[in-house]
């Protein structure tokens, strides 16, 4: 399941659209407390959404997953101004308290529109903390809630202006500490920007952990000593695509860069690491 956040979709238009690029999928909109139905929850079979609240900035659903696995999942889309944000908190201490939320696993995902610290802030003139980054601190204090373990981009959106580039972290998936106990290995991934300004945000209920033994990649100084160095790394660089365009295919042909990396290490400079340590 999912959700789709500023979408610009008129409501005649969102079932059209929706059947056309998500055929299969359910999906329910706030239009009927904001005209532009600012917020749409997806989902496919198996899983089974009921909505709980709505309102111009939220939508408060209960997901149900196979396996017995369910969840509270509140979409937010803040309001740009700290004003109209203060209603938000007051509806997220009202939805807790009237749905028992502090005992129940509660997921809040989207756009708070507004940062909880000024390294949040890719600009050097922001260099203090500001009261409307307290307040924020201090609303999610109260709630309960604290960041899901993520990776990916830090600061998820972007004014997408080459010449004075701005981002800031914008976005957040939040918890509390009955989600922590029932999906320990839960992450949220912020992906590369694409055609919006935001970072997409995937949630993994069950990422796998490292296993016992795996040993992090370290880059050893000696390994360029090697004469097929350049010709290794070129010939990995060039099997996984000739150019890297986004930070995805970046990652994918970097993985395959330690790869030969470590086959190097292991065959061509073992016995000279084993003697050295002696």
């Amino acid at each position: 399941m999912g959700a789709l956040l500023e979408t610009h979709i008129k409501e005649p238009n969102l079932s059209p659209i929706l059947n056309r690029i998500c055929p299969g999928w359910n999906h329910v909109s706030n239009h009927d407390t904001d005209f532009d139905g600012r917020i749409v929850i997806t989902w496919k079979f198996p899983a089974v959404v009921d909505v709980l609240h709505q309102s111009r900035q939220s939508m408060t659903c209960n997901v149900s997953l196979p396996g017995d696995n369910n969840f509270t999942f509140t979409a937010v889309y803040a309001a740009n101004t700290r004003e109209e944000r203060k209603t938000l908190w007051e509806e997220l201490f009202e939805i807790q308290t009237t749905l028992f939320l502090k005992n129940k696993n509660w997921l809040i995902g989207g756009d708070l529109n507004q940062i909880t610290h000024y390294q949040e802030h890719s600009s050097p003139a922001v260099d203090h903390l500001s009261s409307d980054m307290l307040e924020l601190k201090d609303n999610l204090t109260q709630l309960g809630v604290s960041d899901l373990r993520f990776q990916g981009c830090a600061n998820t959106w972007t004014n997408k202006n080459p010449s004075a580039p701005v981002t800031k972290k914008l976005d957040r998936a939040l918890i509390n500490d009955v989600w922590l106990e029932s999906y320990p290995n839960g992450v949220a991934s912020f992906l590369a920007h694409d055609f919006s300004d935001h970072s997409p945000c995937l949630i993994d209920l069950a990422c796998p952990l490292p296993q016992d033994g795996t040993n992090p990649f370290k880059f050893q100084n000696f390994l360029p000593q090697h004469p097929s160095f350049l010709q290794v790394v070129e010939t990995a660089w060039f099997q996984s695509g000739s150019e890297a365009t986004d930070l995805s295919t970046l990652g994918f042909k970097i993985k395959g860069l330690k790869r030969v990396m470590k086959t190097l290490a292991r065959d061509k400079f073992s016995g000279s690491m084993s003697k050295s340590t002696k």
